[in-house]
């Protein structure tokens, strides 16, 4: 908002002079602000210009385009936000959801007459707006400099009895709060676009040849996957006891993921992410076929890596991130982050051969065999016949590893929110405090 301001009080350059003002999403969802910063820049390296990012709320996004504040909002806009303004390509389609607290709406009928509020100037409101030309009851609540999160906590907490929020935010907050469910999608999912002003129609036709060419050389749908593509893999179940365990069990060995990170320069979260996928945090957890231990180590990776007892969790921990830091080293240079440890998970799984028989065959279906998007489209293939016949290492079960990929991106993701880098202990009572109610009661 600053920087609005300051915008405000001299003439903004034009874009063609080498620095592209752009509007980016506040959020505390940093997928959103992530995923639209990359989409920015990308633009800007096309177009050989700076960007110089401009976050505002979205009440303050049409506005600030209209005063000429900024070139363009790459924002997340809904296509019908506003007449005022020109609108690029839409480049994702996203279901608006009511969800509610103690009651169970059906539909819009029975959703009339409802406590509901949403964020002023949001997709949500524009998407309210639309239904409302349909049943004239319907009536909200409009919140200046309210985010969705904050209004699904408050649903959660029972602050709040409705909100309207688009499926990637109900997905991410049903993780921390595992009661929260949809009631019913909107009849009008939004469809999402970068705004312009009107008199600037030269850059717009630039964005839309950008987004023509992202589409169809699959880079558009890599980033989505990348920012997206995770956030429904766990039920109710397997999120409230991640939660549970994270406050029970993660305490104990916290400091030993935060030694093995400084050994290998990985993110402890990380770490700690995979041992909860494979072990759920059990220093004593031995499968079918002796992978034993908190990272559930092979005999063979124990013994190369010389661990002598699979069943102390400092010796498999220190292990386990130095396994997983070596198979991200032997990865091809031209896989970069956070495919690069995607791919490392992958092969932790599966082994590095079953790997690189996915990549061959993704290379064969004209997928792109350093991205992960891609990649995880031919790993479940490999356990069906007619492919894994003609690869070399034959029959694997990967579609088990990407399952474990996602879930262990999910719970990263869960980690770095709950237990941030900044003041870690106090984050963490924080998280205490705050969590520990919710899981007492879903226990």
């Amino acid at each position: 908002m600053a920087a609005a301001c300051s915008l405000a009080e001299t003439p903004l350059p034009a874009w063609q002079s080498g620095e592209l003002v752009v509007i980016v999403p506040v959020s505390e969802m940093e997928a959103d602000t992530e995923f639209e910063l990359q989409l920015a820049t990308l633009f800007a390296e096309q177009l050989k210009l700076r960007i110089k990012p401009l976050p505002l709320p979205p009440e303050q996004i049409v506005p600030a385009l209209l005063a000429h504040k900024a070139h363009f909002a790459a924002a997340g806009l809904r296509l019908d936000s506003s007449s005022a303004l020109s609108f690029g390509p839409i480049y994702r389609k996203v279901r608006e959801q009511v969800v509610c607290g103690t009651r169970s709406p059906e539909n819009l009928a029975q959703l009339s007459g409802l406590p509901l509020a949403v964020g002023a100037g949001t997709p949500q409101e524009a998407a309210l707006r639309t239904e409302q030309h349909k049943h004239p009851g319907l009536r909200w609540k409009s919140r200046p400099l309210k985010l969705q999160q904050e209004l699904l906590d408050e649903v959660a907490t029972g602050k709040l009895e409705c909100t309207v929020a688009n499926q990637d935010w109900v997905a991410q907050a049903r993780n921390f709060h595992p009661g929260l469910e949809a009631a019913f999608d909107l009849n009008t999912p939004s469809a999402l676009a970068w705004a312009f002003p009107h008199d600037d129609a030269e850059l717009a036709e630039h964005a839309r040849q950008f987004f023509a060419g992202i589409e169809e050389d699959g880079t558009l749908r890599r980033l989505i996957d990348r920012y997206y593509g995770h956030n429904e893999r766990l039920d109710r179940a397997e999120a409230a006891e991640f939660i549970s365990k994270t406050l029970t069990d993660l305490p104990h060995y916290r400091y030993i993921f935060e030694q093995a990170a400084t050994l290998t320069g990985q993110d402890w979260r990380l770490l700690a992410a995979v041992a909860y996928h494979e072990s759920h945090w059990n220093p004593y957890a031995t499968s079918r076929t002796n992978v034993r231990g908190i990272m559930m180590l092979t005999e063979d990776t124990a013994d190369r890596l010389k661990v002598s007892n699979r069943l102390d969790a400092r010796q498999s921990i220190v292990a386990g991130a130095r396994y997983l830091q070596f198979l991200k080293d032997d990865l091809p240079r031209d896989i970069h982050e956070p495919d690069r440890s995607w791919f490392a998970l992958a092969a932790y799984n599966q082994g590095v051969a079953h790997l690189r028989d996915a990549r061959i065959l993704a290379k064969k279906m004209n997928l792109d065999p350093a991205h992960w998007a891609d990649v995880k489209q031919t790993l479940p293939l490999l356990s069906q016949p007619r492919y894994f016949k003609k690869l070399r290492f034959g029959k694997a079960r990967g579609g088990e590893a990407v399952i474990m990929v996602e879930k262990i991106r999910l719970y990263h993701d869960m980690l770095q929110k709950l237990i941030p880098d900044s003041a870690p202990e106090e984050g963490f009572s924080m998280f205490n405090s705050y969590y520990r109610p919710l899981s007492e009661k879903l226990e």
